[in-house]
């Protein structure tokens, strides 16, 4: 694949169409509200609403009414991915472009500090550690017009709710007002919160942990009985009445920091998984599930009531896959089966989400598809749904389809015939199937994953063996060649960074060398 037909190029500088994607014609009505709701570390198997093709244990595990309810007005997924960390995610969410081509593919979180752990054979690249910054010449940055910053010089009030994890501290990444966001609530460099707890304000000082976890902003709620996914919801609310109010469409960006570490039960639901027999651990995650859950519902609610629901899209999607680690007590809080693995593993544990997209007299109702789409699609679709376009002033690389076609209904064969691809030059810290630098990509139904530390692959037939149980890679030596080469030199074309291996002290083969 040669580079210019790897990359889609999209400009930018903006202007707003008079006849939106709705045909409503000019004026503020002809641009949908857009609601992007975001949560972090959610497994896709982490709700009652099941994406597998049977009803899972786990799905009978937790209680996500307003998930279900939201998949009964629109759109169900069931072939989402999102990148196997968060920032990483989070980056090509903003800017269309795939973390090989933005190179920020891991976690960031101090300025121009690695957190990849130390491994015995390989060092590794001196990828974007400083996360992503509108402006250029910032060291260790991908340097992009994010996607706020578009929806915003095309006349949308930019609501920023919760977990921003877009760059480092101390960098123009770190602060969601320099990204094109009119407004930031609780959202900084770090991507967690110290605490879930308002009585705990928010931080991790309760347990002498380190203060850069704690969330901003929220000091209204502090020594109050209140739990962080409420907080934000509530303030989150607030934003949505003042943009009504001012008659500008909203983008709103509510990005949970729920369901991620530290796993605290939410009092409010807590009891019942208690009752039901899970395990302490178990429980505090499934009551906030379902606290995020309230959440997403009392946002639809206040968009009804509003009378705007018939003008407001909705997408909701998880960042990654649950984090399938032993907690307390010896104990995982999250199991993502059939599903192999989970956060930070290129098996599909690790990079498959739930999706759910509703937008009226669009979208019909109880719909599903099962085309593969990605983070980085999220970008073009967006400006597409919004009627934000774009001149030819100056270009830059993004990697994104748009999926609107299938949210209208049609099949899209550049959706489904195209290659997806995910690239893990890093050492995210913790072990695990499939946990380690590496190179994957999913071609139709197989799967090709590449690990440099040793330099095999893996193959699988996805449709067939959800659960990546069976590595064909030595029954199907030519189909394992022909997605090696393919991917190898995708990479190359997009200029993607590999580790460098500690003896010879030069970058390890790519996937066709």
């Amino acid at each position: 694949m040669s580079h210019k037909s790897a990359v889609r190029f999209l400009s930018f500088g903006l202007f707003v169409l008079c006849a939106s994607v709705n045909g409503n014609g000019c004026g503020q009505s002809s641009q949908p509200n857009i609601v992007v709701f975001l949560v972090d570390d959610m497994g896709w198997q982490d709700t009652s609403l099941p994406f597998h093709s049977e009803v899972t244990p786990l799905n009978k595990q937790f209680h996500t009414p307003n998930m279900e309810r939201l998949a009964a007005a629109g759109m169900k997924f069931t072939q989402a991915y999102a990148c196997s960390v968060c920032s990483p995610t989070r980056v090509s969410l903003m800017t269309g472009m795939n973390a090989a081509r933005h190179r920020v593919t891991n976690w960031t979180l101090r300025k121009t500090q690695s957190v990849d752990s130390k491994h015995a054979t390989l060092d590794f690249p001196d990828w974007n550690v400083n996360g992503l910054s509108p402006v250029s010449g910032i060291e260790r940055t991908v340097h992009a017009r994010p996607l706020p910053k578009m929806l915003s010089d095309g006349g949308y009030r930019t609501i920023h709710v919760g977990k921003a994890h877009f760059g480092a501290v101390d960098t123009p990444g770190a602060d969601p007002l320099k990204l094109g966001f009119d407004v930031n609530i609780g959202g900084h460099a770090a991507g967690g919160p110290g605490s879930y707890l308002g009585t705990n304000n928010f931080s991790a000082d309760f347990r002498q942990g380190d203060r850069i976890w704690d969330v901003p902003g929220l000091d209204g709620f502090h020594g109050k009985e209140i739990f962080l996914t409420e907080a934000l919801t509530q303030r989150a609310v607030a934003e949505i009445d003042r943009a009504v109010a001012d008659k500008q469409p909203l983008f709103l960006y509510m990005a949970h920091y729920a369901v991620h570490t530290p796993i605290e039960a939410d009092p409010r639901f807590v009891e019942k998984y208690i009752q039901a027999g899970l395990v302490p651990i178990e429980a505090a995650y499934a009551s906030m599930v379902e606290g995020m859950d309230k959440s997403l519902g009392d946002i639809v609610d206040r968009i009804e009531s509003l009378n705007i629901a018939e003008n407001t899209v909705i997408i909701f999607l998880s960042d990654n896959g649950g984090l399938s680690a032993v907690g307390r007590g010896g104990k995982k809080h999250t199991h993502n089966l059939p599903l192999n693995s989970g956060k930070g593993s290129a098996y599909e544990g690790g990079i498959r989400v739930p999706m759910l997209v509703s937008w009226p007299g669009v979208t019909r109702a109880g719909s599903q598809t099962d085309a593969p789409v990605i983070v980085e699609d999220l970008f073009p679709t967006i400006l597409e749904i919004s009627g934000v376009m774009m001149n030819h002033s100056e270009q830059f690389a993004a990697d994104g389809l748009s999926f609107t076609g299938s949210l209208h209904g049609k099949s899209d064969p550049q959706l489904s015939d195209r290659p997806l691809f995910w690239h893990f030059p890093n050492n995210w810290g913790p072990t695990g199937p499939g946990i380690g630098p590496s190179s994957t990509i999913r071609q139709a139904d197989w799967k090709l994953i590449h690990f440099y530390e040793d330099g095999h692959a893996e193959l699988y037939n996805i449709a067939q063996d959800i659960g990546e149980r069976i590595d064909l890679a030595n029954e199907k030596p030519e189909k394992c060649k022909e997605l090696s080469q393919q991917l190898g030199q995708w990479l190359k074309s997009v200029d993607a960074q590999v580790p460098i291996n500690k003896v010879t002290g030069l970058p390890v083969p790519f996937p066709d060398t």
